[in-house]
């Protein structure tokens, strides 16, 4: 899947990485898609939270590779 815009949050712990995905988000158009890479183990639970209650759609959550994972976010 391709992404218009990626935020490397590796070494940010909780709540940094969702709020530097926010903001990132605010600038996209609707229906864009931002790729994160986030370290912090609370982001696998911080991010589809967040998503759940922004209205965003995680696309998708993948492993790449402990503790790295790769979180694809549709905007709303």
């Amino acid at each position: 899947m391709t992404w218009n815009d990626e935020l490397d949050a590796q070494g940010l712990l909780c709540p940094l990485p969702v709020l530097k995905a926010r903001k990132r988000l605010l600038a996209l158009k609707s229906g864009e898609v931002l790729r994160v890479v986030a370290d912090d183990p609370a982001a696998l639970i911080d991010f589809p939270h967040f998503c759940n209650e922004q209205g965003h759609e995680l696309v998708s959550q993948t492993s790449l590779g402990h503790p790295r994972h790769e979180y694809l976010i549709r905007r709303k």
